[in-house]
């Protein structure tokens, strides 16, 4: 068996509806159920400047401020994870990002609401999972 030494990172943020439904637990089952290593994790409050750099591709949207008020409502976790092809592998488990045109069986399927009310951000590409983790944790926080 040849072992892959190369393993990509993403950043995971479990949302304020996932905090509010206490699904946080049942939501990490299922990434480590799928073989992901958890390299980094925190409770924290998400503030503005953190949360307008995030979402900078849309912080001039008429819609951002909900997301910036939503994103803030309640302490959130923070995780980072490493796995072979995480960032794909990730995403197909939460399904798409309109939790009602998820699956069922897929994380928003099973757990979202809605296109924001949809229970973990997830890195939509291995560039960003890597300054995103940059965004949300110092070096010495992240452990791989």
């Amino acid at each position: 068996m040849v072992l892959n030494l190369y393993m990509q990172k993403t950043l995971i943020i479990f949302k304020p509806d996932c905090m509010e439904k206490r699904l946080v637990g049942t939501v990490l089952q299922r990434f480590e159920a799928a073989g992901f290593d958890i390299i980094g994790a925190k409770l924290t409050r998400l503030t503005s400047a953190q949360l307008r750099e995030h979402y900078a591709h849309v912080a001039d949207k008429p819609f951002y401020p909900e997301i910036e008020q939503f994103m803030s409502s309640r302490p959130v976790v923070v995780m980072a994870l490493r796995g072979d092809n995480i960032v794909q592998r990730v995403r197909d488990l939460l399904g798409p990002t309109d939790s009602r045109k998820a699956a069922k069986g897929t994380i928003r399927g099973d757990f979202g609401t809605e296109m924001m009310k949809n229970v973990v951000h997830a890195s939509d590409s291995e560039e960003n999972g890597l300054k995103e983790i940059a965004r949300f944790f110092r070096p010495e926080e992240v452990l791989a």
